[in-house]
């Protein structure tokens, strides 16, 4: 396949990134700073503003798919600017006619129990509280948006540095626990998940989650 991975060179996109490649996926992997990337077969980095709608929609043209790793932890308004650029993504993805837009979503959204979502628990940390209310912010703008074939993966509470054992759950809307009541996903497992959802599509316009 030929796919845009914007945020390619970040912490979950270069693990997208190393998986797609592995498979041997054509990559564009749409960078602030393409010299954060290294050189490979099959992988064209072009620099890229998310922001900029218009020049963002001429990248995804011609894709077979668009997988979006954007994320705004290194801003100050980590929530209004993931937003922001969840809605040009969006947009973008609309005006290319691209056929698919898969997201790297959070797991702040995840139901912990009945209507209530994992962000909204009085133990949920401070610093990751931005990141999770604006991915919940991106959930309901993809919900609400009546063309595109979307797909956004939820990872687990704790998505961390691991090994890829292929091996992992899928659910929905709730928050996956293990036997120990641990919520954890390694990112190259996490990668796993997201390119099997590539390949094989299962979850057309709808939100899914992976843990172990």
């Amino acid at each position: 396949m030929n796919i845009a991975l914007i945020g390619a060179s970040g912490y979950v996109g270069s693990a997208l990134l190393k998986e797609a490649l592995a498979r041997g996926h054509r990559v564009t992997a749409l960078v602030s700073n393409p010299a954060k990337l290294a050189a490979q077969p099959g992988l064209e980095a072009v620099k890229t503003d998310v922001l900029d709608g218009a020049a963002l929609a001429s990248r995804l043209q011609g894709h077979d798919a668009v997988v979006s790793a954007f994320s705004g932890h290194a801003q100050a308004d980590v929530r209004g600017y993931y937003v922001q650029g969840m809605r040009s993504i969006i947009a973008a993805a609309r005006q290319a006619r691209v056929p698919r837009l898969l997201v790297v979503g959070g797991a702040g959204s995840l139901e912990v129990a009945p209507g209530v979502q994992l962000v909204d628990t009085p133990g949920f940390p401070a610093q990751w509280k931005g990141t999770a209310e604006g991915a919940r912010d991106a959930l309901q703008l993809l919900r609400a948006e009546p063309e595109l074939a979307w797909t956004m993966l939820s990872p687990a509470a704790h998505l961390e540095p691991g090994e890829r054992t292929g091996r992992f759950r899928l659910g929905s809307d709730q928050l996956l626990v293990d036997a120990q009541g641990v919520s954890r996903i390694s990112l190259a497992d996490y990668a796993v998940a997201m390119i099997d959802e590539l390949e094989r599509p299962a979850h057309a316009r709808q939100r899914f989650s992976v843990a172990y």
